[in-house]
Parts: structure tokens; C-alpha cells; sequence
């Protein structure tokens, strides 16, 4: 009796051993597929910085400051092409996306500003209400930094019947945010990022993974996000800054307006800039000179970058002196 059922069952399984196998072929199959543990166009889900970021560029309260971007250096020994590049992309997009206005200070935006101001002065190109010879915006402050080391690798893990494989990209950036009126840096840091890409397969089926242009842009976007968020908790920190623009008895129009975020009544405090102050042990310049000789209250903005302020104290104001809100 047992013989004839063990017999049975044999030429059931024989029977059904196709199908298993199809079954078992779309399961490796399914498996190809590459698993991302982040996304470069979300920016970074693995350590949830754009999170950060998001919340950080919701709190910030201050002034939508002019940064100047110069072009990240590529200090990595095996000099990859293109790293530096691509970071100065990246950290534009990023600076726009926290509330600031990023203008980008590289070689090819600067020749390209020199070509346009030829065009117009050869009359090729009309002139509209702004002449390309009056050059960019006026900058605030100025982000600057070098990547000094890139690498990418490949993790596995075997477990029997499955296999996982990751390829790793892990990048450090150094960076420093210089304030343009003094010449401080408020912060000069060093910062990782990191970002991962997941395979997996069943007895060999997948577990392939290509090369990926992603992996460094999102190493890349990890560790300039984690930077951003620290340059936005530095400046939500700071009092309101900015410079006199033109001087009529006791009105005076100061350069901030709607976009300040500044409220009628805040105060002022007038700075006279002086000279430059040098560090004995280094011969760089760490500051100016700073003398308060008044102070002024803000009546209104006239318009989104220009407001009007009243005189409440002291004198001789001048156009160009620097101009600090009161906390």
C-alpha cells in the first residue's frame, strides 16, 4: 500500500515539474531588477537630509541673500571628470530650493557674461532695462569648496538561495560660507555623503548591477544637503545685514525690501566699515574695522529689494555703510 502511494506521488511531481520550474523562473526573473535605495531626483531618502533641508528652508526667516557659488574644486587623487562641475550644479539647485538666491560665479557663466556684453556693445543684441555691462547681482555672500576624496564599491552578501549585491559611492566635501561685507566665514566644515545602489537575485538570476552616473550625484546631493541645512541654521542665527543706498536729510533707502522679511519699526543699528583687518600670523583678512555711528527704524518697503528707513539716531550717514537689525 505504501509502495503503490509513493509511486503516485512520483509521477504527480513529474507531471507538475514544469510548471514549478516556470513558477521559479518568474520569481529569479522578478529579482533582476535593480533596487535603489535612494533616489538622486528626490534627493537623498536614505538619511532623510532633504527632509532636513525642507524643514530647515520652511524655518528660515531671513532675507533671500544673494550667494555667490564659485565652482567646487576636485581635489581627488584619481580626479574624476566632471565631480567639481557637478557638484556646483547640484549645490545651485540646492541653495534655490532653501530660499536664497544662488547666482553662479564659474568660469563658463563669467565668459559667457563677457560675450554677452560684446554682443550688446556691437549692437547685435538690444540692450533691455538692464545693460550686461553692469554686471551681476550685488552678492551677499559666497560658497565655496573642494572635494578632496570620491570612491565607489561593491558589498555582497550571500544567503544560499538569494544574493544581494550594493554599490556604494561615499564622497567628502570641504566648504566654507564667507560673509562679502566682512570677509568672515561663518562656517568652514567638512562634510560626507554617501548613497547606495541594491541588486538582488535567486541562484544567480540578476544580482547585476551596471555603472551609474546616479551613484556619485546622489553621494554628491547627500553631503551638499547635510551642508545646506548647517549654512541655514548659520544664517537664521545671524541679525538681519545689508548696506545704505542712497541718503535724503533724514530718509535714507536701505537695501532689503519685501523680500527682507523684515517688519516695519525694526531698528537698526549704522555700521562705518573701516580697514581691513589682518591676522599677524597668517596675513589673510579676518574682518574690517567697525565703528556704530547710529541708528535707523524702517518705515516701509518700496519695493521688493528696497525699503525706506527714518533716521532715529546719530548722523553723517553715507551710502555703502553697513546696516544691522537689532535683536
Amino acid at each position: 500500500m505504501q509502495v503503490r502511494g509513493i509511486e503516485a506521488l512520483r509521477v504527480v511531481l513529474r507531471k507538475s515539474a514544469p510548471v514549478l520550474m516556470a513558477g521559479f523562473a518568474v520569481v529569479a526573473l522578478s529579482s533582476c531588477a535593480a533596487q535603489m535605495s535612494g533616489s538622486v531626483k528626490d534627493d537623498v531618502s536614505v538619511t532623510g537630509q532633504s527632509k532636513k533641508l525642507e524643514e530647515s528652508g520652511l524655518n528660515y526667516n531671513g532675507p533671500q541673500y544673494n550667494v555667490a557659488i564659485l565652482v567646487f574644486e576636485n581635489k581627488t587623487p584619481s580626479r574624476i571628470l566632471g565631480l567639481g562641475e557637478a557638484a556646483t550644479d547640484i549645490l545651485r539647485t540646492i541653495v534655490k530650493k532653501s530660499g536664497l538666491e544662488p547666482i553662479n560665479m564659474g568660469k563658463g557663466e563669467m565668459q559667457q557674461q563677457e560675450e554677452l556684453i560684446k554682443l550688446q556693445q556691437t549692437g547685435a543684441v538690444k540692450t533691455g532695462k538692464k545693460n550686461a555691462a553692469e554686471g551681476f547681482e550685488s552678492i551677499d555672500f559666497r560658497i565655496s569648496g573642494a572635494i578632496t576624496s570620491y570612491s565607489e564599491l561593491n558589498e555582497g552578501a550571500d544567503y544560499g538561495v538569494y544574493q544581494k549585491k550594493e554599490q556604494v559611492a561615499r564622497v567628502q566635501v570641504d566648504y566654507a560660507l564667507v560673509d562679502i561685507a566682512s570677509g568672515k566665514s561663518l562656517l568652514a566644515e567638512s562634510g560626507m555623503g554617501e548613497y547606495r545602489k541594491s541588486t538582488g537575485g535567486v541562484l544567480g538570476f540578476g544580482s547585476k548591477s551596471t555603472a551609474d552616473v546616479g551613484l556619485r550625484e546622489g553621494a554628491l546631493r547627500d553631503a551638499l544637503t547635510k551642508a545646506m541645512t548647517k549654512m541655514i541654521d548659520t544664517l537664521n542665527a545671524m541679525p538681519f545685514t545689508s548696506k545704505v543706498l542712497s541718503v535724503k536729510g533724514q530718509t535714507l533707502l536701505i537695501r532689503a525690501g519685501s523680500k527682507s522679511k523684515i517688519s516695519a519699526g525694526t531698528v537698526f543699528d549704522v555700521i562705518r566699515q573701516g580697514a581691513d583687518l589682518i591676522d599677524p600670523d597668517t596675513g589673510r583678512v579676518i574682518g574690517k574695522e567697525e565703528n556704530r555711528i547710529g541708528q535707523l527704524m524702517l518705515l516701509s518697503h518700496q519695493s521688493d529689494r528696497v525699503s525706506t528707513a527714518n533716521i532715529k539716531s546719530g548722523g553723517g550717514f553715507a551710502v555703502g555703510d553697513v546696516i544691522r537689525a537689532v535683536k
